[in-house]
């Protein structure tokens, strides 16, 4: 049996107009409530970050709630609020974006917050102080939890020359010593509308929004975008390994695998391979996290939960610009040592690995995926979110052709990808092995 994806709101056009500055719109009617949603992203993320400032993007981020020129600092939340809309935001390796959802006729209030936020942010030297202690203490809160320590640390050994190997947040001795300066020099440098692009999606004319659009953004002048030139990784020779021992009560396993990018032929089928070894996720940060997957039939749950070797285990393959890691993590039950968890964990890859798939698992885990695309565009959030999204790691229209790609893969495509990218010189090994 075969889900056709049906027609949904997400499937309505979608308008790209380029504004003469530079700033791509793109423009989707959704009129299934009176609400408008709005995003603006930025292709700057941690991966943009010279020496000596991982961490400035996330923190800008957080600048950027802190008024403008225009809108005092306890303002910018009223204004959505007062339609009964909420706003957020968000910093990764590859983008940086902002978003708020309110009824349609605050749409020109959303557009004129995030036209101030891309041209006349404050940086107060006292905010950027009180930041700073308030980012340094969410990056020791992190270092607390085992399972976020030891992805951070697998990632930093497995990625050893791209700029992907840098947390988001940061390391530690950057954001002690980066000033004011840095972080508004980083502002101007890549809030820039020629480096954005505006996403508007709801009960909204397109004209009229494109009307709007351009009024609030128009005059924002372009600037040259000046990016680090990036160090391709090389391929991995040997596997590699990292164990971190300290106080603890739960054991866990990551193991990371050099992945495809969004636009190598191998990210689709690398895609489906995860959803057999442990269930498939979707393709949307802002909500896939958010609900469980499919597990009870998944490669590794039956190899691991079932038997009682672990109480849970997952698997993480992301959308980006660059090649990644594709991490399987692994939370082993107590008492059993993380060399019984790793030897089950590598015995069920390596068996899909030399074996492949069964043409019913590859069916299965492309009913599963196209489910979760439709249930992920259930509101115009989310709608918004994918188009946004997908534009900063390569292009909207791969939203569109999620289906298309999926359904085309085949048990070929899938056994080669397994083969060469599950390889025991392609992968990295962490373990968090608790002290007592």
């Amino acid at each position: 049996m075969t889900i056709l994806a049906p027609q949904s709101p997400a499937a309505t056009a979608v308008h790209e107009e380029v504004l003469d500055n530079g700033l791509r719109v793109l423009i989707q009617e959704v009129h299934t409530a009176p609400l408008a949603s709005v995003w603006c992203w930025y292709r700057v993320g941690s991966r943009d970050e010279g020496p000596g400032q991982t961490g400035v993007s996330h923190w800008v981020e957080h600048m950027n709630f802190k008024g403008t020129t225009n809108i005092p600092r306890d303002r910018v939340k009223g204004i959505i609020e007062q339609y009964g809309g909420y706003w957020n935001g968000y910093t990764w390796i590859d983008q940086t974006t902002y978003t708020e959802t309110a009824t349609r006729d605050a749409l020109d209030h959303m557009l004129f917050i995030e036209a101030e936020r891309m041209t006349n942010g404050l940086y107060d030297p006292a905010d950027c102080e009180s930041e700073r202690t308030v980012i340094i203490s969410e990056l020791q809160g992190g270092e607390n939890d085992p399972d976020q320590l030891l992805d951070q640390e697998m990632t930093a050994t497995a990625i050893q020359a791209h700029p992907y190997r840098h947390p988001t947040i940061g390391w530690l001795s950057d954001l002690q010593t980066m000033t004011r300066e840095d972080l508004y020099g980083y502002y101007r440098g890549f809030y820039v509308p020629n480096n954005a692009t505006l996403v508007i999606v709801g009960d909204i004319d397109t004209a009229a929004a494109l009307k709007s659009a351009a009024k609030q953004f128009g005059a924002i002048p372009s600037r040259d975008v000046r990016r680090h030139i990036h160090t391709r990784e090389p391929e991995q020779l040997g596997e590699r390994r990292v164990t971190i021992r300290r106080e603890g009560t739960t054991a866990y396993l990551k193991i990371g695998y050099h992945a495809p990018a969004i636009g190598s032929p191998d990210f689709f089928p690398m895609l489906l391979l995860d959803a057999v070894l442990s269930g498939a996720k979707g393709m949307n940060l802002w909500a896939s996290f958010r609900t469980p997957p499919p597990q009870r039939s998944a490669r590794l749950y039956q190899a691991l939960v079932n038997t009682g070797v672990a109480s849970a285990v997952g698997g993480a393959l992301m959308p980006t610009q660059d090649p990644f890691v594709y991490t399987i993590s692994v939370t082993a039950t107590e008492g059993v040592p993380l060399a019984r968890v790793e030897e089950v964990t590598l015995g069920a890859i390596e068996e899909v690995r030399t074996r492949g798939l069964t043409a019913h698992e590859l069916r299965k885990a492309k009913n599963q995926l196209r489910a979760r695309l439709v249930f992920e565009n259930d509101s115009i959030t989310n709608i918004a979110h994918q188009l946004g999204y997908y534009e900063t790691i390569d292009s909207w229209r791969i939203v569109r052709s999620m289906p298309e790609r999926i359904e085309a893969v085949t048990l070929d495509e899938v056994a080669a990808v397994a083969e060469q990218r599950l390889r025991a010189s392609n992968r990295t090994i962490g373990w968090f092995d608790p002290t007592s």
